[in-house]
């Protein structure tokens, strides 16, 4: 049995969470993997209950599941509270009590969508999926923050542990075993003491994957690639800062943040899955929003918490197969194809899962 723990969240929350739901629930059969959900608020409507964006007992539960589904979480109306007293709070933290530290980010090109790209179609001589593995519990987010008395000066340190890099680094190269064996590996060495120490800990960390090919680009040039060439890259490791901003980059090129999934996982591959896209509030209760991110955030659930790539791969073909079909939510829709609501587009999902 499975314990998974599902906060729906805020905004469009509820609608891509419900959709997501009947695909864990029919996959799950399909399987003959027995799952028991459970369901507790988190952000704004938990703070809207009880004044707090996360409490023990959401945490606890969350500790105890074999995994964890968030829907989205934010509101403008609760911007100009303090930041531990605003959704995005109950979120960080329910990080850090999960100890997961590895942000899996997949940027996949469905060929249905190379359109919507804003790469010209001659840069994309074929459909990419890339993996970006950022380390998301250190690095400058999380370094000290100093300022000089008088406010006129602010430093925010930027630190990286040895064993930090290894561990990120483990996961990293476990997961281009497991796909074309290529890992390429980005810091700014040239410049940043970390990134020093981050190349040699990966250097070392990547004998015990012989099998791996290992090559390193500077942060920068990176970024540069992806746009004149992503089908160069497989999967990238990278600190959480230069995997924050790679990987916005990478659901741009994509051509919509409405379907890139996303994974946090610790050691023990326990994770929280969510889809990559904000709340939306302003949209949020109309079917516009497309529910496509977090279904394949169920496929990663299956890939990385319950070790069942069938499982995954039933997702992502269903998903491939009505894009292929034409079918569009609001955000990708374009003349010649046939608009369909929220929860339409799950159903056509569901539909398309072939046992």
């Amino acid at each position: 049995m499975k314990k998974i723990v599902v906060l729906e969240g805020d905004g469009i929350g509820p609608e891509i969470t419900q959709e997501a739901i009947k695909v864990l629930e029919k996959v799950s059969q399909i399987r003959k993997l027995p799952i028991e959900i459970e369901a507790h608020l988190l952000g704004g409507k938990l703070i809207d209950r009880e004044g707090v964006p996360i409490n023990e007992t959401v945490i606890h539960a969350c500790q105890e599941a074999d995994a964890v589904f968030l829907g989205a979480v934010g509101h403008p109306k609760y911007n100009d509270l303090p930041l531990e007293q605003r959704p995005e709070f109950g979120l960080l933290s329910l990080r850090k009590a999960l100890g997961v530290f590895a942000n899996l980010r997949p940027g996949l090109m469905f060929d249905a969508l190379k359109a919507y790209s804003p790469i010209k179609a001659n840069r994309i001589t074929q459909p990419f999926d890339i993996c970006i593995v950022r380390e998301l519990t250190g690095g400058i987010y999380f370094g000290k923050k100093t300022e000089s008395d008088d406010g006129n000066t602010r430093i925010d340190e930027m630190a990286y542990s040895k064993g930090e890099i290894q561990r990120i680094a483990k996961i990293a190269f476990e997961i281009a075993q497991k796909r074309s064996k290529r890992l390429t590996s980005v810091d700014k060495a040239n410049v940043l003491t970390t990134s020093r120490l981050w190349r040699t800990t990966v250097e070392e960390v990547g004998k015990a994957y012989p099998d791996v090919t290992i090559d390193h680009l500077y942060v920068d040039n990176a970024a540069m690639q992806m746009v004149i060439n992503p089908t160069q890259f497989d999967v990238i490791l990278t600190s959480n800062m230069f995997g924050d901003i790679l990987s916005d980059e990478m659901s741009v090129i994509t051509g919509s943040i409405g379907v890139l999934p996303s994974a946090s996982i610790n050691e023990s591959q326990k994770g929280l899955y969510e889809p990559i896209h904000g709340s939306a509030p302003d949209i949020a209760g109309k079917g516009l929003a497309n529910p496509i991110a977090s279904i394949l955030s169920i496929a990663m659930m299956f890939r990385y918490s319950f070790n069942d790539e069938k499982a995954a791969k039933l997702i992502e073909e269903a998903v491939t197969d009505i894009l292929n079909q034409g079918y569009r939510t609001a955000d990708i829709d374009e003349e010649g194809t046939t608009l369909v609501s929220t929860r339409e587009m799950g159903d056509l999902i569901i539909g398309a899962i072939k046992a």
